[in-house]
C-alpha cells in the first residue's frame, strides 16, 4: 500500500490542524493505521493508531484529548485532528500501515509509510 501525508502547515500555538492521509489499493480497511511524529533532534515517536475498522483508538498520553485519530475506509484515507496545538507538537508527522489485527504502537511494527507532513507550532 502506498500512502501519502498531508495537512501540515504553520499554526499558532492553541489552533487546530487536521492531517489526512490517503492510501492507494483496496485492501485498505484491512490495515491498522498510525500516525508517528519525529521532531527536530529526537526519535520518532507514536502518536495514534486505529484499527482496521475504526473501533478502536489509542493515544499517547501527550496528546490524548487533544488530538483524534479516524478513518473513512470508504475513502482509503486516516485522519489526525490537532486541536490545542502546542510549540513542543512542532514535528514531520508520518502515517504508517500494518497489516494486523491488533494495534501496534511501535515504528518497527509498521510496514508501510507515507512521506511526512511537517507540522509546525509558533508560541
Amino acid at each position: 500500500v502506498q500512502l501519502q501525508a498531508s495537512g501540515g502547515g504553520l499554526v499558532q500555538a492553541g489552533g487546530s490542524l487536521r492531517l489526512s492521509c490517503a492510501a492507494s489499493g483496496r485492501t485498505f480497511s484491512r490495515y491498522v493505521m498510525a500516525w508517528f511524529r519525529q521532531a527536530p533532534g529526537k526519535e520518532r515517536e507514536f502518536v495514534a493508531a486505529i484499527s482496521s475498522s475504526g473501533g478502536s483508538t489509542y493515544h499517547a498520553d501527550s496528546v490524548k484529548g487533544r488530538f483524534a485519530i479516524s478513518r473513512d475506509n470508504t475513502k482509503n484515507t486516516v485522519y489526525l485532528q490537532m486541536n490545542s496545538l502546542v510549540p513542543e507538537d512542532t514535528a514531520v508527522y508520518y502515517c504508517a500501515a500494518k497489516g494486523t489485527a491488533s494495534l501496534r504502537f511501535r515504528d518497527v511494527d509498521y510496514d508501510y509509510w507515507g512521506q511526512g507532513t511537517r507540522v509546525t507550532v509558533s508560541s
